[in-house]
């Protein structure tokens, strides 16, 4: 590109990814996240200087860090003109050019489908276009999902994103595609799994279905396809448009057993970040797992009642920062507490444990005893495929629905894993008998175990 370079920060956990743009000198940044440090910390590295932060949208799935990135770097904060945010900003419209430095330029693209105002930025460099940052629009092989500003608004979003990937699809056919969405993020509509890392214009107009498929099959795909997201994205918007700080990413004090044990009674959350098979081996009575090993901030916010007071456990002050870390990206700030070290270092008295089992043993014990098979995958992927008689309880249901699950021995899973950990660690707290299934779901029908399709 021409000595122009484009680094990606990537946020795995919430399926999102930021961009540095520079030249050797100055440099643009797309979308970045609340924990702006990482970026500070790649500008440095790379021995440039930010002169503009540019928003593709007002996002629904994290807190921005681009006013606090912009007001920390001295530079132009970019975003779209029609959002009613609460700060100042340089707005920008469809069609404008900003010239950044002596050789890039970006021009706005209005991209709306995703949200109405939606802006994608197409990169020129030295007079050619060579990449597009399209934000919560296209994405590689899929679009960005149309719902999120309420179900009055889906179908008018979904016509205006079909319409948005033609115009991108008047780009040049080697312009790289970098979208924000899309490496797992509940922001997208239709799949993106199995998509290759990288794309361009012209792989999209072969494998994007809104650039193949015409206008009313592309709208009866994704109305239909849609499913639920994380309950906290209602909140995301509010705090974007009101123009978020940067976060404090202090330590929180340590708690030592009987702080611990009054947090607990006071109906707070205790969340252990240690992996699944530790905590099955050994936890707290009555906290939750929420591994930092999988979609840990998605499912923290998607569960709990927002302003819950947390208080984290970790083996080390390493995964207390980063568990905060992830949390704030959120807006989840009040962190009221932590403990390191090992859960015997955690508790007034005895520790809780359940068994981990395969579908193999699933299989096994149900030749010799009745069980309860809970899934708590999405009621979407239940219906596709579940074992016969087994029960559906979404993992972000089973919060406010534990009470619902038979006192009964339960076997419970999901698609590989993680999410079923949580969900045992609920039911563990709530009193009943369970049985972790840590398994990959697609090994169940190979066990012997019956599958209604």
């Amino acid at each position: 590109m021409s000595n122009v370079e484009i680094r990606t920060l990537e946020t795995p956990s919430l399926g999102d990814r930021s961009y540095l743009v520079h030249d050797g000198e100055v440099a643009l940044v797309i979308d970045p996240q609340r924990d702006i440090d990482r970026v500070l910390d790649l500008v440095e590295s790379e021995g440039v200087r930010v002169t503009h932060v540019l928003e593709t949208h007002i996002h629904n799935d994290y807190v921005t860090g681009g006013l606090a990135l912009a007001q920390r770097a001295g530079a132009a904060y970019l975003v779209n003109a029609e959002d009613e945010v609460g700060f100042e900003r340089t707005p920008v419209r469809d069609g404008d050019v900003v010239q950044v430095g002596a050789r890039m330029q970006v021009r706005a693209i209005h991209t709306p489908g995703h949200t109405f105002h939606h802006l994608s930025y197409a990169l020129e460099v030295d007079g050619r276009t060579t990449a597009v940052f399209t934000g919560g629009s296209l994405l590689y092989g899929a679009t960005g999902r149309p719902d999120l500003l309420g179900a009055e608004h889906t179908e008018e979003l979904t016509r205006l994103q079909h319409g948005s990937a033609r115009t991108l699809a008047r780009l040049p056919d080697d312009t790289a595609v970098f979208p924000t969405h899309g490496f797992g993020s509940f922001c997208a509509a239709g799949s993106s799994e199995g998509q290759p890392d990288e794309s361009t214009i012209g792989r999209e107009k072969q494998a994007n279905p809104a650039m193949t498929e015409d206008e009313e099959d592309y709208v009866r795909q994704i109305l239909e396809g849609l499913d639920v997201y994380p309950a906290y994205y209602v909140h995301m918007g509010p705090a974007n448009l009101a123009g978020p700080t940067s976060p404090d990413l202090a330590l929180p004090e340590q708690a030592d057993p009987a702080e611990l044990r009054r947090r607990l009674q006071a109906g707070e959350w205790l969340v252990d970040l240690r992996t699944r098979t530790a905590f099955a081996a050994g936890h707290v009575p009555g906290t939750f797992n929420f591994g930092l090993d999988g979609q840990f901030s998605t499912y923290v916010g998607w569960m709990m009642s927002w302003g819950t007071p947390v208080t984290l456990l970790g083996e080390s002050e390493e995964q207390v920062a980063e568990a905060q870390r992830e949390l704030a990206r959120i807006g989840i700030d009040l962190v009221a507490a932590s403990a390191t070290g090992k859960p015997e270092d955690w508790v007034v008295g005895g520790l809780g444990s359940y068994p981990t089992a395969t579908f193999g043993d699933l299989a096994d014990v149900r030749h010799h005893r009745e069980v309860l098979v809970l899934d708590v995958r999405r009621a979407a992927e239940h219906a596709e495929s579940h074992i016969d008689g087994a029960m559906n309880l979404p993992i972000h249901e089973i919060a406010r629905r534990v009470g619902e699950v038979p006192d009964a021995e339960v076997w419970v899973h999901c698609a590989s894993g993680y999410r079923a950990s949580i969900a045992a660690s609920f039911l563990a707290a709530a009193g009943r008998k369970v049985v972790l299934v840590d398994d990959e779901f697609d090994k169940a029908g190979e066990a012997g175990l019956a599958l209604t399709r």
